[in-house]
């Protein structure tokens, strides 16, 4: 049963960037669309239209028809610009370079950028699923960077134990993971229940 939400703890900002996996993004949509309690907030960069496009051979407007309020890049002065606009997280789905740079060094240049200072700077979950590899040491001060400002770095890395069996299962268990980050249990993957029950009983 999903628990009774306070306006704050209703809203849920989604960004997705040009960097591959823009199906992480959209599973967390579809997710977050399915619970009328939920708010969803939804920024898409220039690249990140271009990789949908790309990677699921759909339009933009199918996927910004699975949120509640979407915002322009550009908007700089949009409610989820500022602090006093409260929510119960933000998740940038998949996150690229550029934008952990711009987040880890503060460069609010785009909303994206903005939103994820806002919710760094008022102690709100931001969970970045980066995308890139392999990794060189300026990736890796970035992540650290945006670490130690609060963001949690969550790579989309596939979870062999829930033996998924397509890319889909892949991209829902990850999705899941990230929006438990944020509080939202409930969407969370199932609880690991550890390998002790699959072995014999010593005898």
């Amino acid at each position: 049963m999903w628990r009774m939400f306070a306006a704050a703890d209703r809203r849920v900002v989604v960004a997705i960037t040009g960097a591959s996996g823009v199906g992480y993004g959209v599973r967390m949509l579809e997710l977050l669309a399915a619970e009328p309690t939920i708010e969803t907030h939804l920024i898409v960069s220039a690249a990140g239209a271009l990789t949908i496009r790309h990677e699921l051979d759909r339009d933009l407007s199918s996927v910004v028809a699975l949120a509640d309020v979407v915002h322009r890049p550009a908007s700089i002065g949009a409610s989820i610009a500022s602090g006093s606009f409260e929510t119960a997280g933000m998740v940038v789905a998949p996150c690229s370079i550029k934008t952990l740079s711009a987040i880890a060094n503060c460069y609010s240049d785009s909303l994206i950028s903005r939103a994820a200072d806002v919710h760094l700077k008022e102690g709100r979950p931001l969970v970045l699923l980066v995308r890139e590899s392999p990794l060189h040491l300026g990736h890796l001060r970035l992540m650290t960077a945006a670490t130690e400002a609060g963001a949690t770095i969550a790579p989309p890395v596939p979870a062999m134990y829930a033996r998924p069996t397509s890319v889909d299962d892949v991209i829902d268990h990850t999705a899941r993971r990230a929006l438990a980050r944020l509080g939202l249990e409930p969407l969370g993957p199932a609880p690991w229940r550890g390998l002790e029950h699959e072995l014999p009983r010593d005898t």
